[in-house]
């Protein structure tokens, strides 16, 4: 083997030590360099990860958010929705009432016009009554006046 070493030029003395510090510079390097980086690719994986299941618990909670407020826009909706008709039924009660209470006050004030019709038409009619008298008296006074003169 020696002989093939020497056919090629080679030293194996030299070729020897090359290993070794070929092996040193890749313990070093493993220690150092290698082990090193695998650390911070681990640490980076993590993060990512993590932003990762933060991205997706974010997005579950504005789903859950959306979701509870068109749940709550839902309820307002319904809720005003019914106080509308109910602010529409007390309306239409208070214009029914409000009705009733006009009709019940035309009517006596029209019982009252009538009835105050009917007393200027009896003293109308009981003046009317003794202005005829009257004329009758002084038509019957002028008259026998008139036959005694």
């Amino acid at each position: 083997m020696s002989a093939l070493f020497s056919a090629f030029g080679l030293d194996w003395h030299l070729l020897l030590i090359q290993a070794v510090n070929f092996g040193v510079l890749l313990v070093v390097l493993t220690y150092f360099l290698y082990r090193p980086i695998l650390n911070i690719i681990d640490e980076r994986r993590e993060k990512v990860a993590e932003g990762v299941r933060t991205a997706e618990e974010a997005s579950r909670r504005l789903a859950d958010a959306k979701t509870e407020g068109d749940e709550m826009i839902g309820r307002a909706v319904r809720e005003s929705e019914q106080l509308v008709a109910a602010a529409r039924s007390r309306a239409d009660e208070k214009g029914a009432e409000i009705v009733r209470a006009a009709e019940m006050r035309a009517d006596t004030l029209l019982k009252d016009a009538q009835a105050r019709a009917e007393e200027v038409q009896r003293q109308a009619l009981s003046e009317s009554q003794k202005e005829i008298a009257r004329a009758a008296m002084l038509a019957a006074e002028k008259i026998l006046r008139e036959r005694s003169a």
